[in-house]
């Protein structure tokens, strides 16, 4: 555990990715190999279950330490993380004697069988063997809450340092589901043993932010809509269909008119694509909530499945007949796709439409049709690119139409996580309705560094109330967010749901009582040319 600890400050305390690499490698090469399979469990960003509740953690800290709820409480708004709070109020051990990363690990899941007295004596004992540091990394272990700031790339090219290994080939063995365990980490660098359900890493595009011009000629590029579904792999091999979303969750029993018309794909197919909910009448997507309908349901009816019908607009393919595609270029690819959907004949998996007009102002025009088609803007793919894993600039280009705007007023504000923990970085943001506000969305992106702190200063000075680590503000600043999406919505007391929101511009300019009305966002719902 020392070891991952070391690894955990060094990470922290460096901007610089050369470093983080040559940490991380050396970790994976000494680590034995079950804590260095849960190194890289953590580090990839998977979370293990919570089993322990946050109040519980809190309790259990106050009476440990002699802190008064209220004094604790006031140490949480200002960390604003329950584990950076804790390691800083409980007392450190003198000589640190914290069990090794993977036993600590089986240990936290095996709480979830034990009664609330053994797990008390449990996390307190632990503590009191463990540094300042082994409680911050152990609590957040125990909350589920670990989030290290690195990307997945960088750790699987750090493990491939490591081990000696393509960081292709690694990252391939890595897809799909995986358990940290010793076992795992030892076949890691041996024979790869052959999985006919993994799919194949997503390759990712870049969003275009140079003019479109900039890349070149027109006749070196594909377009096609930019669909807003679920990015998923669709698996036909042994006579099984598997449906993969990009988060490596396996979704085939959510759609199953898709695993349908896929059975009679040729063995050996593998195409990437989007699980979109579909009006066939009008030929286009139906709103994202319609989608989310049959996300988290486990039983989906037969009203549900005619509420939101699905197909899977697909524009690659990865593999045909087990020949492996994706060292081929965009356009060979694009022939094997048509070839394959035209003999299959389901409206149910259809091949995404290309936009063919012959030049950059040409497809600048039609982009302007995108929210009446219920896309996003445009993807541009090179037609000699292959399919290359995550996000490698140059071959992939998501141009998007400019999102939506409003000018809100900030009401709350909350500490961020890990380097921010120390300020209030976290925003949720109101329009008016009559003469209140009605909270519309959550942000915390689009500011810069001076911003946070210029604002930071003036949001402590100007509380009205707390609530644990939220803060009610004064309703002074304004500020124009920006938005992807809106739809109607039961869930939110103003009836709209924006997705994706983020701060545009502070509007030091504008009062509160210039902010828009809630009257105004609703009406976006049905103006789709987004004026």
């Amino acid at each position: 555990m020392k070891a991952f600890i070391a690894l955990f400050e060094a990470l922290d305390t460096t901007n610089a990715t050369s470093e983080k690499l040559a940490a991380i490698a050396e970790y994976f090469r000494a680590a034995p190999p079950a804590d260095a399979a849960w190194g890289l469990y953590l580090l990839s960003g998977m979370r293990p279950k919570r089993l322990l509740a946050l109040r519980k953690l809190a309790g259990w800290a106050m009476e440990h330490t002699g802190i008064p709820e209220w004094l604790f409480e006031e140490c949480y708004a200002s960390t604003g993380d329950l584990a950076e709070t804790i390691a800083l109020l409980v007392p450190p051990a003198e000589a640190p004697a914290m069990p090794s990363l993977s036993i600590l690990a089986e240990q936290i899941h095996a709480l979830g069988d034990a009664d609330e007295a053994a797990q008390r004596a449990w996390v307190l004992d632990l503590w009191a063997k463990s540094s300042t540091r082994g409680i911050f990394v152990a609590t957040k272990m125990m909350t589920g809450a670990m989030r290290v700031g690195i990307s997945q790339l960088l750790v699987t090219r750090a493990l491939a340092t490591a081990l000696g290994l393509d960081p292709v080939a690694l990252t391939d063995r890595l897809m799909g589901p995986w358990q940290p365990s010793e076992r795992l980490f030892e076949t890691l660098s041996g024979p790869v043993e052959v999985d006919h359900g993994r799919p194949y890493p997503f390759a990712l595009a870049s969003p275009l932010t140079e003019p479109v011009e900039s890349l070149g000629p027109r006749e070196a590029w594909m377009a096609e809509w930019k669909w807003d579904g679920i990015r998923c792999q669709l698996i036909a091999r042994d006579d099984k269909i598997w449906l993969w979303s990009r988060g490596e969750d396996l979704v085939t029993e959510r759609f199953p008119e898709i695993v349908e018309a896929a059975k009679k794909l040729p063995p050996g197919t593998v195409l990437d694509g989007e699980v979109l909910a579909w009006d066939a009448a009008a030929g286009i997507p139906m709103p994202f909530a319609a989608l989310q309908t049959r996300i988290g349901r486990k039983n989906l009816s037969p009203k549900v499945l005619a509420a939101a019908p699905v197909v899977l607009v697909v524009y690659d393919c990865l593999e045909d007949r087990a020949e492996d595609l994706r060292a081929l270029g965009m356009r060979a690819r694009r022939d094997r796709l048509e070839s394959l959907v035209s003999a299959l004949g389901d409206p149910r998996i259809i091949a995404s439409p290309l936009v063919t007009d012959p030049t950059w102002a040409a497809l600048a025009t039609v982009r302007k049709e995108s929210r009446a088609r219920g896309v996003e803007g445009l993807m541009l793919k090179r037609v000699d690119t292959p399919y290359k894993s995550g996000r490698t600039r140059g071959g992939f280009w998501k141009w998007k139409i400019d999102p939506y705007t409003i000018d809100a007023v900030l009401v709350y504000a909350q500490p961020g996580s890990g380097k921010r923990s120390n300020l209030l970085t976290d925003y949720t943001f109101a329009l008016w309705s009559g003469e209140e506000l009605v909270t519309i969305a959550k942000a915390y992106s689009g500011l810069d560094d001076a911003e946070i702190a210029e604002l930071d200063k003036w949001l402590r000075s100007h509380t009205l109330e707390k609530f644990g680590p939220v803060r009610k503000v004064e309703p002074f600043q304004v500020f124009e967010l920006a938005f992807e999406g809106i739809q109607r919505s039961t869930r939110h007391k103003s009836g709209v749901a924006v997705r994706f929101p983020r701060m545009a511009r502070w509007r030091k300019d504008k009062k509160a009582a210039d902010a828009d009305r809630i009257d105004t966002l609703r009406a976006m719902i049905d103006d789709k040319s987004g004026a």
